[in-house]
């Protein structure tokens, strides 16, 4: 039984390519598990895990679930809102609580970057990041390489445009060490107040361009604008943003090859892509909500040991 390099899964930045190739091997087991009638596997049944969401949640928390349950794990879901963090409870006595429960693996989302990195540090059990701040979203990157490889085959030589608030997204920066790992090329586009400055550091090309951008990829990541995190006005308004970078089915045609269109999610329709282009066939978003699960439940089961 191969083994991941890692115990924890903090970030892309840990992993070597050969953890990422055993990872998506996994998964192409577990979805053939979730297709069939029935969907359940007993690979994690003495493992109790926590979901602990310091931040709302709502795709990444159903997919954790989705594949715990999938795994036979048991599950202990904790929602910071409606916790003791709102008395003021720290994050570490939040925690070992759960972990005083007999807790062996903890999934976390937490609004401050480094915060998983920081729990590891601490505690016992095996941490998986579901997303911290504007970090790294490693599950994330897993899922979208995944469904990159299974549509076009290989990731290596790829080229893959990452479009949007690169600032402000964690999907972003997991998604350029993911894909850069794997050898696909990775540029970024999207107005200069929301490209980061120090992304040349990071080896991707950089375009304010859509068009010429999307005449240079085989795949178009396109990204939500993050309002939540953004404390001052990056551009005028929404509408001028869509004029400039939102993808339609009108720019998709005028290309003269077919590209394959993602987007992690939730869309804002209308204004980063049209609903157009978001039920078309070049689109796989839902092939991306799927393929979450089979590699969320490789994750889980390779961090726990693999036992059958």
């Amino acid at each position: 039984m191969q083994k991941l390099s890692v115990r924890h899964l903090l970030g892309i930045k840990g992993l070597t390519e050969n953890d990422i190739q055993l990872i998506f091997e996994t998964a192409d087991n577990f979805k053939s598990v979730i297709n069939r009638p029935i969907k359940k596997v007993p690979s994690l049944r003495d493992i109790t895990v926590a979901n602990l969401f310091f931040e709302n949640s709502t795709r990444t928390k159903l997919s954790f679930e989705l594949a715990e349950k999938r795994l036979s794990a048991d599950i202990i879901n904790f929602a910071a809102s409606s916790s003791s963090v709102s008395k003021g409870e720290t994050l570490i006595d939040t925690v070992n609580n759960i972990l005083a429960m007999k807790v062996d693996m903890v999934v976390m989302r937490h609004p401050y970057p480094g915060a998983a990195v920081f729990l590891s540090k601490h505690i016992q059990a095996q941490i998986i990041n579901a997303g911290d701040g504007a970090h790294e979203h490693p599950t994330q990157a897993l899922l979208d390489a995944y469904s990159i490889r299974e549509k076009l085959g290989d990731v290596r030589g790829k080229k893959v445009v990452i479009v949007g608030d690169i600032l402000h997204s964690r999907v972003a920066l997991s998604n350029i060490l993911c894909l850069q790992l794997l050898g696909a090329e990775v540029m970024v586009c999207g107005p200069t107040t929301l490209i980061p400055k120090y992304i040349h550091t990071l080896g991707v090309k950089v375009e304010h361009d859509l068009q010429k951008a999307l005449n240079w990829c085989d795949v178009a990541n396109m990204l939500r604008i993050q309002l939540e995190r953004q404390d001052i006005r990056y551009f005028p308004s929404l509408r001028e943003y869509s004029m400039m970078y939102g993808l339609n089915k009108e720019i998709l045609d005028s290309l003269d090859k077919k590209i394959v269109v993602m987007h992690p999610g939730p869309i804002n329709r209308g204004v980063e892509i049209t609903s157009d282009v978001a039920d078309s066939r070049q689109s796989i978003i839902l092939d991306q909500v799927e393929n979450g699960v089979a590699i969320r439940m490789a994750v889980l089961y390779l961090l726990a040991g693999g036992q059958n």
